[in-house]
């Protein structure tokens, strides 16, 4: 079983930064693929980015390409989501999540079967 826990989330204006960071506890995830999603207000929960276990793949949506960026440290156990550009619309609950079913597609939540709790992210204009 593992644990993930999602930190690095606050109020930034608009064109700011932030770096989310995701532990794991538990047991390794060095083998593994994990992934970011969120969530924003009325909304469903949507993919943002993927990360290979080696971090030699990475996919992001269409919506933060350029801007985000996933990485990981596996002697850390941990997962990270460089954020630049940030825009009002990158307003929600992020989560980290790792990924246990391969037959399903990298950004579908149901590809994921164990997710932390979330960081909340408020971008101000």
């Amino acid at each position: 079983q593992v644990t993930l826990v999602e930190s690095g989330g606050g109020l930034v204006q608009a064109g700011g930064s932030l770096r989310l960071s995701c532990a794991a506890s538990g047991r390794t995830i060095g083998n593994v693929a994990m992934g970011w999603f969120r969530r924003a207000p009325g909304k469903e929960r949507e993919f943002v980015a993927h990360i290979s276990w080696n971090g030699g793949n990475t996919y992001y949506a269409d919506s933060v390409k350029g801007r985000f960026t996933i990485s990981r440290d596996n002697a850390k156990s941990t997962v990270y989501l460089q954020m630049n550009s940030l825009k009002p619309e990158d307003t929600a609950v992020y989560y980290c999540a790792e990924r246990t079913i391969y037959s399903n597609t990298y950004d579908a939540p149901g590809s994921y079967g164990y997710w932390g709790q979330g960081t909340q992210v408020t971008v101000s204009s």
